[in-house]
């Protein structure tokens, strides 16, 4: 619920700048490493929004994967898992980054 709120708050902001009436889809970009939960996003936006200038706004969400290094073979892949063995090499001495956004990637407005 907190994250929807943060999301509205962020709406609330572009929509003091950019002055539109409502807002018609939300698109967000989540990571597989978030933490977070997209079938919970989906429902407290829902709530979160009722009675507001984005009340009835379709949200989609992007998921994006994470990105791992071998240290073995220097190879990069995207995963979905911390602790996926390289695909090249199968070394499990993999560093993983990246998947961890939380991010308004746009707005369809009116």
């Amino acid at each position: 619920m907190a994250i929807c709120e943060g999301i509205l708050q962020s709406l609330e902001n572009i929509r003091a700048k950019e002055n539109f009436d409502k807002v018609k889809i939300v698109r967000l970009e989540i990571g597989c490493f978030s933490g977070v939960e997209t079938d919970a996003v989906h429902f407290s936006f829902d709530a979160v929004t009722r009675g507001t200038f984005a009340e009835n706004a379709t949200l989609e969400i992007i998921h994006q994967n994470g990105k791992a290094y071998c240290m073995d073979c220097a190879n990069v892949f995207e995963t979905t898992n911390r602790l996926e063995p390289c695909p090249r090499c199968n070394g499990i001495n993999t560093m993983t980054y990246g998947g961890d956004a939380l991010k308004i990637k746009d707005l369809e407005v009116v």
